[in-house]
């Protein structure tokens, strides 16, 4: 029969090692669990980096594809159609131009202090008074735009009154911020335009009929009556601008060469100086 404290020893010395085997084993399993984690975490991070390369590269083919082409040339296309004149929209209630003040270099014209205000920056009767006719194209434009109605400044309108003695005309011209409609008052006139694809379009309008010149196209009004034509257009712009086709061409400052023109029309330069002394 063997030594009860022997015995002991041995039961104490082997809860022991079994305590220390279990400890072991736990620390073991955690951290094989941590490395199975990391390795986990590692795979779904390379995972995730593979799926974004593959939707950043879907996104990026697709974004030449001619779906995403469609669309956006409808947004180019779309957004502008809520612009309601060709101006930028103001930003207050008025803004009268200040033309004096020469010294400021803006896009239009900065306002007059809002004291110095009256009733008459709002009203302009320009446009009562006929126009003189008597030049070598037999008509007159009266502008009611911001340099001579500074009250429409900011404010995206303007309007101008033409006069046109019989036989005259109001020569090819293009207004290239704005596009132009119109009414006729008095007399027959023959009202055209040309497209950017050389497609021209007219018609004959009497007193009450109106026309439309889209905008930066070349048009002119033609007095095909017996009396004296009247009209009355309008703009979209506060100050939409001038090309008088003619003048531009041979009566600019500087020059414009002499071969330029020989050749854009194919003629001689007897012609072209003809004409530029004419409109000189």
């Amino acid at each position: 029969m063997s030594n009860p404290t022997n015995r002991s020893v041995y039961f104490t010395s082997r809860s022991w090692i079994l305590s220390l085997g279990y400890t072991s084993s736990l620390v073991y399993k955690r951290r094989a669990s941590t490395k199975l984690s990391k390795s986990k975490s590692q795979q779904t991070s390379r995972v995730l980096n593979s799926e974004g390369m593959h939707i950043a590269s879907r996104m990026t083919s697709s974004s030449t594809s001619p779906t995403s082409l469609i669309f956006t040339l409808l947004v180019f296309l779309v957004l502008p159609s809520v612009c309601l004149s060709a101006d930028s929209d103001p930003l207050q209630d008025f803004c009268v131009a200040d033309l004096g003040a020469a010294a400021v270099n803006v896009n239009g014209f900065p306002c007059k202090p809002a004291s110095s205000v009256t009733s008459e920056d709002f009203f302009f009767d320009g446009l009562m008074k006929e126009g003189n006719t008597e030049n070598i194209v037999g008509s007159n434009v009266t502008a009611g735009n911001v340099l001579s109605f500074p009250g429409v400044n900011t404010l995206g309108i303007s309007m101008n009154r033409v006069d046109i003695a019989p036989g005259g005309i109001n020569p090819p011209h293009t207004h290239p911020r704005a596009t132009e409609s119109g009414v006729v008052i008095q007399g027959r006139v023959l009202v055209g335009f040309v497209t950017t694809g050389n497609v021209f379009y007219s018609k004959v309008l009497t007193v009450g009929q109106m026309f439309v010149i889209p905008r930066g196209l070349v048009h002119f009004q033609l007095n095909i009556g017996e009396e004296k034509a009247h009209l009355v257009t309008a703009f979209n712009s506060q100050n939409p601008g001038v090309v008088a086709v003619s003048v531009n061409l041979f009566a600019s400052r500087p020059s414009i060469p002499n071969d330029v023109l020989t050749k854009a029309f194919q003629v001689d330069d007897n012609v072209v100086n003809g004409i530029k002394s004419r409109l000189g």
